[in-house]
């Protein structure tokens, strides 16, 4: 997604004038690169500067620019808050704030380096609206709508290596809708962001050992939601599924529980999602994933009774 993400700023920017790029102490000799170098003018690296990094953003939004706050999620979004409340979602300015690397993406660089609250935080800001796309395709179409938004959004992207999940996905990337990925008939998988791959693993078990038909729905957009797309699942399906990368407060899982209540759903509803504390384990992103509590065979057994759902 990283490196997909770089490529379709680039693109953008040769289509859309005044596109920059500000990021914050990521090297600018990978990805980015090619950005840099076509337009020197239009990047900058503030160094370890995050406030800074989203000022600036501000100001070039102001001036009728197109900027991308670029760095890894945890310093995206949780140094600057004060800054992107105050002087991006308070102006409503059209600043993309990119967050690489979120969730338990680096698992090997302990709870400093961990996103798991995000999009709880960022979603509580007026104006604010929340990207989160599954593989590098959703990446290029996310990223496009950032740039042609009219208000703040915070880009959710993860690293490196996610596969294709959505280039035989029978609806198109809609920015504020959900999108069918995979089309069954009593369990609907709902999720977003690089957990997305373990959406299918979990619905290809379901339908070999358990004998059901799973549809896959990607909740690309967190904010604004998609409620009553939400609510058409819900109602529509006997059983209904949530995985996210994202802290069980305030994440999609909460909001979808919220939305059953409020249409009155008698589907049966799992949630699963990152536990509500610091694990001090060390590992690869699936090892952290695990440590939470979130496998293929841990949320299958869970939803088969052998283990009680959290």
């Amino acid at each position: 997604m990283r490196n997909t993400f770089a490529q379709s700023v680039y693109d953008i920017a040769r289509e859309i004038p005044d596109v920059f790029v500000v990021v914050s102490d990521i090297s600018p000799v990978g990805s980015i690169e090619g950005f840099r170098e076509e337009f020197p003018e239009q990047f900058i690296n503030v160094g370890v500067a995050e406030q800074s990094m989203i000022g600036i953003c501000s100001g070039l939004a102001l001036r009728g620019c197109t900027p991308f706050a670029y760095t890894i999620a945890t310093f995206t979004a949780y140094r600057p808050f004060e800054h992107i409340r105050s002087e991006v979602c308070y102006q409503n300015l059209p600043v993309t704030i990119v967050g690489m690397g979120a969730g338990v993406t680096y698992g090997t660089l302990g709870g400093t380096h961990h996103a798991q609250e995000d999009i709880g935080i960022l979603g509580s800001l007026p104006n604010m609206s929340i990207l989160a796309p599954c593989d590098p395709a959703e990446t290029v179409a996310a990223t496009w709508a950032s740039a042609r938004h009219s208000g703040p959004v915070y880009l959710r992207i993860g690293k490196a290596g996610e596969p294709d999940l959505t280039s035989r996905a029978p609806e198109p990337f809609e920015f504020g809708k959900l999108r069918l990925l995979r089309q069954g008939g009593d369990t609907c998988i709902i999720s977003y962001g690089p957990i997305m791959g373990m959406a299918f693993e979990i619905a290809e078990k379901l339908e070999q050992d358990g004998g059901r038909s799973v549809s896959i729905v990607s909740a690309h957009t967190l904010k604004p939601l998609d409620t009553s797309g939400i609510a058409e699942i819900l109602n529509g399906y006997e059983t209904v599924v949530v995985i996210e990368e994202h802290s069980r407060m305030n994440g999609l899982g909460a909001h979808v529980r919220q939305i059953a209540w409020d249409c009155g759903a008698r589907c049966q509803l799992h949630t699963f999602g990152l536990q509500d504390e610091f694990i001090h384990a060390f590992g690869s992103q699936q090892d952290l994933w695990r440590a939470h509590g979130l496998s293929t065979e841990i949320i299958c057994r869970k939803m088969s009774g052998v283990l009680d759902v959290v």
